[in-house]
Parts: C-alpha cells; structure tokens; sequence
C-alpha cells in the first residue's frame, strides 16, 4: 500500500478536521467532484496535504501559474520530505509562437528558449510517475498540452540488470535510438560516453551519472554517480532508462506517419489550387517538402509537434495524450485557485485553434496542425477521476459541479477574523481616506488602495504625496521583479500606501496591512464583482485589526454579496473564539532578504548579488533555482576561461547542491 508519510509541526486546527475528514469521506464514497471553500489564511495546502496522507492516491495539484505552483511545490515538499513531489510546468523561458497577420502580411516565426533544469523536472515528474505510487505532482495549466505516448515513451524505456547478457554495440544503438547523443568529453543529460568496458549515461530526469561496468558482454555492476565529484553514490541491480524526450517515435511508425502526411500534403493542395491560392499551395510545398525530407533522414525538423497527429498515429479530431495519462487510473486532481484556474483551462483551446487556423488558411501548415493542441475543457474533464476544488471564492460552476460536497474552512489558527466592512459615500471620500491613512501610519501600519483607471490610481498618488504621505503606485505596465521590490518595500515600511487597479487580488501575503480600500465599489463589472471584492476585502485579513472600506453611492448586488459573505464568516470565526477562548494573533512573517524575494529570469546579478543569494539560497522557491543556476554556470564558466579553477569548482559545487534541492533528494 502507498504511503504518504505528512510532517508537519502542528495538527490539524479550527474547522480544518472537519473539511479534511468530509473531503476524505467524500473521495472514498466515490463523488466525482468536492469544493474546498477556504478562507485566505486558513491552511488550505495542510489541509489538502492531510487529504492526500490518508486517502493514499497519486495526486496532480493544478495551479494557474508558474510561480503559484512553485510556492506550493515547496510547501508540500516541506509536509512530504519522504515522497516524491515534483514540479510540472512550461520549460520555456521565452515563448514566441508561430503567427501570421494576414493584414500587413507579416509572418512571425516560432522562437523559444528552453530552459534545462525545469525539462529536467519535467522528465522527473514522468519517471517517478512510472516507478512510484507515492507521487504527488505540481503542474501549471501547461499540462493539458500534448506530452507524447505514454505507452511508447514506457516501451522505449532500456532495461539494465545487473548479470544481464548485454551487446554493447546493440545498447549504443538503443539510447542513440532514444535520443541520447554520444560525448565522450562533456557528459551531461541526455549524453552518454564509453570507456572500455564502462558505459556512463548521463539520464534526461535527474542530476546524477549512471555507470554501467560490463565484463564481456556481461554487466558487472550499475552505479549512480556523483556528477561532481565522480563518487559512487549507490549501487543498484537493476533499473530503466528513460528516453531523453517525452516524444518517441519508433522507426516503423516513422515511416507510417511520413506516408500519411504526404498523403495529407497532396490533397491539401489540391483543395487550394482548386480555391486559386496558388502562392499558398507553393509556399506550404516547399514548407512541407522539406519537413517530411528532415524527417527521414535524422527523425526531426523545426516544428516537428505539427505533425504530431501522423507522428502519434490519431486520427482527426482526437485529442492528444499529456501529463494525465501518466497516471494511474485511480488518481486525484486537486485545483487551487479554481475560481481562476477553471476558466483558464476552458480558454486554452480556443486562443490556440485560432492562431493555428489563421497559418493552415495561408499555406503555413497542413490542416492536421490543428491536432496539436491542448486539451478542450470537456476532454479534461472526461480524464479527470476525482477532483477537489480550492478557493476562498470559488466559481458557480464549481459549486454546481460539487452537488452539495461543499467542506468550509472559514477559521483561521491565528485566531484572526474576516476585515470589518463599512460602506461608506463617495462625497469627500479622498479626505475621509486621507484620515484613515494617517491613523495607520501613527500605528505602523499599511493600507492598500484600489481603484478602477491607472489616471485615478496615479491622480491619487500625486494627492496622497503631497499631503506628505509616502505612498507608490503599482500597475500592469511594471516588470515583475520592479513590482515584487515594490511590495517588499511596503512590508519593510519604506512607504505607507500602494495604489493599484487589478494587482491587489489573489497571492499577495501582506501581513501588514490592516486596511483596503475601495474606490468605485458600486462599479459593476468583472473589477468589482462579488469574487472580486472578497478576494480584494481578504487582503486585510492576517491583520487583527483588518478593516475594509467601500467607497459607493449605491449598494451593488456584488457589494450585498461580499458583505454578507464576509459577515457570515466574521460570525463564524467570533464565536469559534469565544467559544475557545481564542485571542486573536496577527501572522508575523519575515518579509525576508530583498534580493532573494526579486530573484527573476530578466535580471542579470551581479557576483556579491550571487553571494548574497547563495548564503541564504534556502529561502528561495523552486521556480528561482532554474535562474540560479544559470547564472552562477555562466559565472563558472568565466572563472574556467580566467584559469581561476578554485572559484569555479566553488560555482560547480553550489549548481550541484541547487540541483539537489530541486528533485526534492528522491531517487
């Protein structure tokens, strides 16, 4: 029986034993799909962590971003420490997908940049789907995109035992076959090099050497090494070795799957010179031509997913196989932020099929590139065994999906309540705020503040500023790493107020402030919507002393809504204190070192920026170690050409304890 060994410092608190032990209930009484409502600093991931400690299953955590799904990789980490959690997302650094504009005939060709420690990761995430029943992976929404045959990436898979009969030359064939190259000099992932009777494979999933020693044509020994250091690590008698890409073709298939496409090439443009689109039946022959010559000849072309249709032997229509199908079949699907999650899911489709008909109407590609695609929301779904809905404000559709299997988690281990709501007119609103920030001031305290136009937003902060007010202003049109250093300014006091328009919802954990408020609250629309509101109202709600006011003339539907829902956990929460003779207690964090908290893939550091974050590289999430490691490689490369070996075996040392930290030291 699997087991998922949960280790955490506390135990299950609050109104947090009844949601576990209803979600629980619910999973083992076979109900497709549960809400988890949870208010915002109640402990949603422990609870979803105790969910997955009891009922035992290989579980897929969704989130809707890269680095929401990397700050929980790290939390479920630290409650699994035993098991396998590993990090699923989107390996591009940067992504700039094949276009056309038909308007000003502007062709865009396909650039990415890949980035090899999260391919890394995601090959992990694979192999330890395959070996292990105790798995539980972290994926962005990236995950619905096609990610090959499971079927044929497991038969590709090279068995190695210990006393086996091997053919060296058979074997060399096999991973070259599997995409592994040869480099006797430079052994990295998805290489391998020979030395006499010893094959060393460096495998596409994780940062150690394979070496396999052979006397005769038998294997004497396989051992894991340490890429560093050369060490022996451990000694196995036997496992598998994965292929270096997710998409395996066998020859034969190949071969197939070039006839088809041929096929497909001929009638297509038959069917545009019949419409009399003579230069885009030229331009797709001579696209078409010289793919399907690349792909005889070495197995690969620029492009090649275009032709996954052929390559995966489906036919029209039929949706590809991802992430999911690496499941077993009896799996759990948790999706956090659902009320954001949900829909994102639903659009991926759509947003995908319209570039790509735009490029098969012009001759760029052949119709059965549409087939290379993520999944549509009723596909998903159809795969999907159980599922567990999370969020402070999840959507209807959830709720209705849920059918009454609704667990609430409204109490906090703080003790902390839901903000104090006051509506309040618009008449004179800037001086009544103006009043309201200088109370929080005097107490060290901070306010955010929403509003519905960038002008308004920056027309305050001018206001606010000449008051003698110390306030900044956030909006779309600031980098991410800008903005991160501008909320850790604000946890650090270095200003009192931040104004905003859309930015001050979901995933800012700001301990510090105590009051929001709401300009135009009685606005209709997706910014002052019920969810919206509540999300907004949650902003002050790790202070003890969180209020929120909504300026308006009118009370909305959407205000009467996040009123009384939030009343109704205010009620909640207050008599589950009395009752226990709870104090409530703000949640003190460390607002933590500023340099590590703007880590970001657009900033170049500087060696004692490095230094600085490697002294206290623990404190960073999974998804800045990629970076990391980048850039202190480049750094060690630069000491290498300077002859300055000692530093760079320092760097060397350092990329290979973050790569450590990274797959989690599981094997």
């Amino acid at each position: 029986m699997v087991q998922f060994q949960l280790q955490a410092p506390f135990q299950p608190t609050g109104d947090q034993p009844q949601a576990i032990a209803q979600l629980v209930k619910g999973i083992q009484a076979g109900h497709p799909y549960q809400t988890l409502l949870g208010a915002t600093g109640t402990g949603k991931t422990f609870s979803i962590a105790s969910v997955i400690q009891q009922i035992r299953k290989p579980t897929l955590v969704l989130a809707h971003n890269k680095t929401l799904a990397a700050q929980l990789c790290n939390e479920l980490r630290d409650f699994f420490p035993n098991n396998a959690v590993e990090y699923f997302v989107s390996y591009y650094d940067y992504y700039q997908p094949e276009a056309y504009i038909p308007v000003t005939d502007t062709y865009i060709e396909k650039t990415a940049s890949i980035n090899d420690e999260i391919d890394m990761l995601r090959h992990s995430a694979t192999r330890s789907l395959f070996e292990r029943q105790d798995v539980i992976v972290v994926a962005s929404i990236s995950c619905i995109y096609g990610l090959g045959i499971p079927s044929e990436y497991l038969k590709a898979s090279i068995p190695l035992k210990v006393g086996s009969e091997v053919n060296q030359r058979q074997l060399l064939r096999e991973l070259a076959g599997v995409q592994y190259t040869r480099n006797d000099l430079d052994l990295g992932r998805g290489r391998f090099r020979v030395k006499g009777d010893v094959l060393e494979i460096g495998p596409a999933y994780e940062d150690r050497i394979i070496r396999v020693e052979f006397f005769g044509d038998e294997i004497d020994a396989i051992r894991y090494l340490d890429p560093v250091t050369g060490n022996i690590i451990q000694s196995v008698e036997a496992l598998n070795i994965y292929p270096a890409r997710h998409f395996v073709t066998p020859q034969d298939r190949l071969d197939i799957a070039c006839q088809d496409i041929e096929s497909e090439l001929e009638s297509r443009l038959e069917e545009l010179q019949k419409e009399g689109k003579l230069l885009e039946a030229q331009r797709l022959e001579q696209r078409a031509r010289y793919d399907l010559e690349m792909l005889r000849e070495v197995g690969y072309c620029n492009g090649v997913e275009n032709y996954s249709r052929h390559l995966a032997g489906r036919i029209a229509g039929e949706p590809p196989e991802c992430l999911i199908d690496y499941f077993p079949k009896d799996w759990l699907l948790v999706i956090d932020e659902s009320h954001v999650s949900v829909p994102q899911i639903r659009a991926m489709y759509n947003g995908d099929q319209a570039r790509k008909k735009v490029l098969i109407e012009h001759g760029f590609r052949l119709p059965s590139a549409a087939d290379n695609r993520p999944l549509k929301a009723d596909e998903f779904w159809e795969k999907v065994n159980q599922c567990i809905f999370v969020s402070a404000t999840p959507g209807d559709w959830e709720i209705e999906k849920s059918e009454g299997q609704v667990a609430e988690q409204v109490i906090r281990p703080t003790g902390v309540i839901d903000p104090e709501i006051f509506v309040r007119p618009t008449s004179g609103q800037i001086d009544d705020l103006l009043g309201e920030i200088k109370d929080r001031v005097d107490r060290k305290e901070r306010t955010l503040i929403t509003t519905l136009t960038k002008r308004m937003a920056e027309d305050l902060t001018e206001y606010l500023q000449e008051r003698g007010i110390k306030v900044r202003y956030l909006h779309s049109e600031i980098q991410s790493i800008e903005r991160i250093e501008i909320l850790q300014a604000l946890r650090e006091g270095e200003f009192d107020v931040l104004i905003g328009v859309n930015l001050l919802r979901e995933g800012l954990d700001l301990p510090e402030v105590s009051l929001v408020a709401i300009l135009d609250a009685d606005k209709e629309g997706f910014l002052r919507a019920a969810r919206s509101l509540i999300q907004t109202i949650g902003r002050a709600a790790r202070h003890v002393q969180g209020q929120a006011i909504l300026y308006a003339d009118n009370l909305t539907d959407s205000m009467i809504k996040a009123i009384d829902e939030t009343d109704r956990r205010r009620g909640i929460q207050t008599a589950y204190n009395k009752l226990h003779g709870i104090t409530p207690q703000s949640i003190a964090k460390k607002s933590g070192n500023a340099i590590l908290s703007f880590l970001d893939l657009s900033r170049r550091l500087n060696a004692q920026q490095l230094e600085t974050v490697c002294e206290q590289a623990d404190e960073l999430s999974i998804d800045q170690i990629p970076e990391l490691i980048g850039q202190l490689e480049a750094q060690m490369k630069e000491a290498a050409k300077k002859m300055e070996f000692e530093e760079a075996a320092k760097y060397r040392d350092r990329i290979k304890n973050l790569r450590d930290r990274m797959l989690g030291n599981h094997g």
